[in-house]
């Protein structure tokens, strides 16, 4: 049976020199990289290589690239360590922001160690800057956590001007950057940013494996602790092929980044256009259809209320449509996305996300379409 994948911002398919890449690796790089001997030393090269690549890519120095199992590792990190170290007792987050940020912050109000602010957030997701403002005129030293890009709606924050705000406030910022490392360029000396997190399997690597950014105007002490790895920053052998994969993945998204993004535009502008003309009273999430200003890769789609809402993105999967209702993170669970929820939380219309890579076409994007008038109808 014919199947199609629509679901790459919860994991994209391994590029196959990647893979190639790694099987090699496994083989010849199986050293810990922390042993001093000829196989240590190379496997300990491989991965300050692998740092140093990470780092042009980023303007940045080596220094501030720490590897992590992933995103929410990163995340968590930022989190927790920013706040114990300094003495934080106020952060601010969106009520749109990953689980991996929210989930953290609450435990640390729960706990009694921190007040808690949510920053107001507009029919698209978009936060408001005055009231940011206002939140760090009246709370001193603030941790303030804005993700980039939102997973489930793809709307974009303006992370260069909430950083020069936390500048201005004295504020330490930290940025879920997980979907759009290696999918937007960035400059770290033209942002005020503390923290950001990647994840490999976002662009076409391998899963368990990413980074954290930590400006090098900013100390902390590790979260994991049982080694010097890391720069005596995070302890565990360091993941050798899954390093090395990461930063060529980063390699290879920057190298072909133009055209790749006019590729993948060009696909969720064929499927707004397909939806538009071809099923009726369908509707798209946050700034979806903004090309400037929401992720390329998302299009956060809602359709009419129907009696088959809860089975939609099963009926989808049997009929050979992968995609999402929101995010996949929460794996298995059937609650309704707290983003959806937060930006239209009267809606009964179900809600889903399609996400696209450079290995999509507009054949998956006939079939998907296809489907889901099958199923409307």
């Amino acid at each position: 049976m014919k199947r199609v994948y629509l679901d790459n911002a919860a994991t994209t398919p391994m590029a196959p020199e990647i893979i190639q890449m790694m099987s090699e690796m496994m083989k010849t790089h199986f050293a810990n990289p922390s042993s001093v001997h000829s196989f240590g030393r190379e496997s300990k090269t491989v991965v300050e290589n692998a740092r140093k690549s990470i780092a042009n890519l980023l303007n940045t120095s080596p220094g501030s690239i720490f590897f992590t199992s992933g995103g929410t590792e990163a995340d968590n990190m930022a989190i927790k360590c920013g706040i114990d170290d300094h003495k934080i007792t106020h952060a601010i987050t969106s009520k749109l922001s990953h689980h991996a940020v929210l989930y953290p912050l609450e435990d640390l109000e729960a706990e009694g160690r921190i007040k808690l602010s949510y920053i107001d957030i507009d029919e698209s997701g978009v936060v408001s800057l005055p009231h940011l403002k206002e939140l760090l005129a009246n709370n001193p030293r603030t941790f303030v956590s804005i993700m980039h890009a939102n997973n489930e709606i793809g709307t974009i924050q303006d992370i260069k001007a909430i950083g020069e705000i936390c500048k201005e406030y004295n504020a330490i910022f930290h940025s879920d950057t997980v979907q759009t490392i290696a999918h937007f360029p960035f400059d770290m000396k033209e942002l005020n940013v503390d923290f950001m997190a990647a994840s490999a399997h976002k662009f076409h690597g391998p899963k368990g494996v990413g980074f954290v950014y930590i400006s090098e105007n900013i100390q902390i002490k590790p979260l994991l602790r049982g080694g010097a790895q890391e720069r005596n920053m995070r302890a565990g052998t360091e993941n050798v092929y899954g390093i090395a994969a990461l930063a060529m993945a980063m390699e290879m998204a920057y190298e072909h980044l133009e055209e790749e993004v006019k590729y993948i535009k060009g696909l969720k502008s064929y499927m707004i256009e397909k939806f538009k003309t071809e099923m009726q009273d369908v509707q798209f999430y946050g700034k979806c259809t903004d090309m400037d200003n929401s992720l390329y890769t998302v299009l956060s789609v809602n359709f009419p209320e129907t009696d088959i809402a809860e089975m939609l993105l099963f009926n989808l999967d049997i009929l050979g449509v992968a995609c999402s209702g929101g995010s996949a993170c929460a794996s298995g669970g059937s609650k309704s996305s707290h983003v959806l929820s937060g930006i239209n939380p009267e809606s009964k219309r179900p809600g889903i996300r399609f996400s696209f890579s450079k290995y999509n076409t507009k054949e998956d994007i006939d079939f998907a379409v296809a489907k889901l008038k099958e199923l409307f109808n």
